[in-house]
């Protein structure tokens, strides 16, 4: 991870320039919801307009806090500062099913963008002025 660490938990890495975030392992609603809420926390104190959130290392469906995710979370995102938020896609089917819900609900304010690998998506979020 690039840059300054700002937390590192058994299921998330923070980290920022660009908001850094690694997902790890299997998330469940309430670790989805925990590491969501730290990423609030960090986007707020550090002032950043630029997200790249990496499911590379997700193992499992999270489906359940799509939901929130779309209509609560990212809002309140919005309201922070986040402009640019690259999504990386996880290779769990299940996962990727996941994000792709939680995008379905409409995300307004914040451009929210997946990719396949996060070196594109870091890219996309550099060329992004």
């Amino acid at each position: 991870m690039k840059g300054r660490i700002l937390l590192k938990k058994l299921h998330i890495t923070i980290g920022y320039d660009i908001l850094m975030v690694d997902w790890t392992g299997d998330q469940t609603k309430e670790s989805v919801m925990d590491g969501c809420e730290r990423m609030l926390f960090y986007l707020n104190t550090y002032k950043v307009s630029k997200v790249l959130n990496d499911n590379t290392h997700v193992t499992s469906i999270w489906d359940d806090a799509s939901k929130w995710v779309a209509v609560d979370w990212f809002p309140r995102m919005h309201l922070a500062g986040c402009r640019l938020f690259a999504w990386v896609y996880s290779p769990n089917l299940y996962s990727k099913l996941s994000t792709d819900k939680s995008l379905s609900y409409g995300i307004k304010g914040v451009i929210a963008t997946t990719f396949d690998s996060k070196e594109t998506a870091m890219a996309w979020l550099i060329a992004m002025t």
